[in-house]
């Protein structure tokens, strides 16, 4: 397995979401705000169209010391020499994945359930992503929300940390943090604001206060 997780707040991608429709700009406001992991995914992208945004957003990573994940494409990942990849449930198991990209990398998988959690724990990934939690459009083809009972149940499940997904906003934060979750992972509640360096650093605020309580 790779380093410890060192990040509660991971941003996905999808320029569909951005406002004004510049990923890489609206990236870079949100790496400002204070966002340490981005996963890029772009799944409509061949690896011809990938590699050169993965490019740009390995050097804005790089420049604010984060991490940058690709979805799915292990060789986009060692192309761009990204810190890991993301995998869903058409990708490479984790294990085949690790033996293509090393101890050293980065592995999160996508779950739904109880068993995906431990599928995943037991093939060598380090990290999870659960939900969705909430509706959101872009998570619906998934089915119906899992709600904050099963967030709840996969994080004491869990040996991997967890990262609660599907409409996650700071408003929402508070009831996430208290089924015991301390990770969260987001797509349009940063993208989409009008400026993502202050949707980024309103989670990153929301995170602060709840550890002092």
């Amino acid at each position: 397995m790779a380093d410890t997780i060192d990040f509660n707040l991971y941003l996905i991608t999808d320029r569909r979401q951005v406002s004004g429709g510049d990923l890489v700009r609206a990236v870079c406001s949100a790496l400002r705000g204070g966002v340490r992991a981005v996963q890029l995914r772009e799944k409509d992208l061949t690896a011809r169209e990938l590699l050169p945004l993965a490019r740009e957003l390995r050097l804005l990573t790089h420049d604010f010391g984060a991490r940058l994940l690709i979805n799915d494409r292990i060789d986009v990942a060692l192309a761009v020499e990204a810190d890991g990849v993301h995998l869903g449930g058409g990708s490479l198991p984790p294990a085949e994945a690790r033996a293509i990209l090393g101890p050293n990398r980065l592995i999160g998988v996508s779950t739904h359930h109880r068993s995906e959690i431990l599928a995943a724990a037991a093939h060598g990934a380090d990290f999870v992503t659960f939900g969705p939690i909430y509706f959101t459009p872009s998570k619906a083809p998934y089915g119906a929300p899992v709600g904050l009972a099963a967030l709840r149940d996969a994080c004491v499940l869990s040996t991997l940390p967890v990262f609660a997904l599907g409409g996650v906003t700071p408003d929402r934060l508070p009831e996430l943090l208290e089924t015991g979750c301390r990770r969260v992972a987001c797509i349009g509640a940063i993208l989409a604001a009008f400026s993502p360096e202050t949707a980024a650093g309103n989670f990153l605020n929301r995170f602060k206060s709840w550890e002092t309580i």
